[in-house]
C-alpha cells in the first residue's frame, strides 16, 4: 500500500465521519466550512453524544461537524477565528505509517514477543496496566482485532493492540509498564503491529494529545508522520 493510497482511504474516512465531502477537507488554509453530524454509513463508530461536536483538519481547511443545535453556538465562537486559534482548545494528532521511511525494528533483548489474535483477545482483558492498548470487555462496535504482548519470563511488561475503528482503518494502542519504559519496547511493539496490519491489508493508524511528547517520539521512532490534527468531543456542554 503506497502513501498515497494510505490518504486517500483516511481521506474518505474522514469525509464520511464528518458529513463533509473530500473537496472540502482540502479546501483553502483560510476556509472554516460548518457540517451538522449524520451517522453516515460507514462512518466510525466512536460514541456521539446529544451535544457531539468534532472539529478536524488535514492542513487546509477547517472542518467542524456538530449537532444541530450545537452548531449554532460554535459558528458565534468560531466564524471569525483562524484555524491556530480555534485549535487553540485540546485536540489530537493523527499519524499514518511513511511507508518511504518504515522498516522492521530490531527487537530489545531480554524480552520475547507474540502476537494475539481476535479470537484469544479476551484473556487479555483482566491483566492490569493495558488499558490505551486494549479494551476492558468486549466491543462490538470497535472490536480489538489484533495484539502484540512482550514477555519477560511469564509477564507480560509490554502490549500494542489494535482497535477495527473502520472497515479499513485500525487504530494502534499501546502500554508498557512503568519499570520496562525506555528500553525501546513502546516503538518496536507498534512498529512490529503497524507492519502486520499492513500486511494484512489495512491501514494503521496511532493518534496522540500535542502535550504528550513521548508518545509523539514512540509514533516517529515506529516510522509514523502526522497527517491530521482533531479535537472530538462527544458531548459538547
Amino acid at each position: 500500500m503506497t502513501k498515497s493510497e494510505m490518504i486517500r482511504i483516511v481521506q474518505s474516512q474522514l469525509a464520511i465521519d464528518l458529513n463533509c465531502t473530500v473537496d472540502e477537507l482540502n479546501g483553502g488554509k483560510d476556509e472554516v466550512i460548518f457540517k451538522t453530524v449524520a451517522d453516515n454509513v460507514g462512518r466510525r463508530p466512536f460514541p456521539r453524544g446529544e451535544h457531539h461536536f468534532e472539529m478536524l483538519t488535514m492542513g487546509g481547511s477547517l472542518i467542524i461537524s456538530a449537532a444541530e443545535e450545537i452548531l449554532e453556538i460554535v459558528k458565534v465562537k468560531l466564524m471569525n477565528k483562524n484555524r491556530d486559534e480555534a485549535f487553540s482548545m485540546p485536540f489530537l494528532c493523527g499519524y499514518l505509517p511513511d511507508i518511504d521511511r518504515l522498516s522492521p525494528l530490531v527487537a530489545p533483548e531480554d524480552f520475547v514477543f507474540e502476537f494475539v489474535e481476535q479470537a484469544n483477545i479476551s484473556s487479555l482483558y483482566d491483566i492490569n496496566g493495558f488499558d490505551h492498548a486494549i479494551g476492558s470487555k468486549v466491543n462490538e462496535l470497535r472490536p480489538d482485532v489484533l495484539a502484540i504482548v512482550a514477555k519477560m519470563g511469564e509477564q507480560i511488561v509490554g502490549m500494542a493492540g489494535a482497535s477495527a475503528d473502520g472497515v479499513q482503518m485500525w487504530q494502534i494502542g499501546i502500554d508498557v509498564l512503568p519499570e520496562f519504559r525506555n528500553r525501546g519496547l513502546a516503538a518496536y511493539l507498534v512498529n512490529s503491529m503497524t507492519i502486520e496490519i499492513l500486511r494484512r491489508g489495512k491501514v494503521p493508524y496511532y493518534c496522540c494529545l500535542p502535550s504528550n511528547v513521548s508518545s509523539q517520539r514512540v509514533a516517529y521512532r515506529s516510522g509514523y508522520y502526522p497527517v491530521w490534527v482533531s479535537t472530538y468531543k462527544g458531548s459538547f456542554v
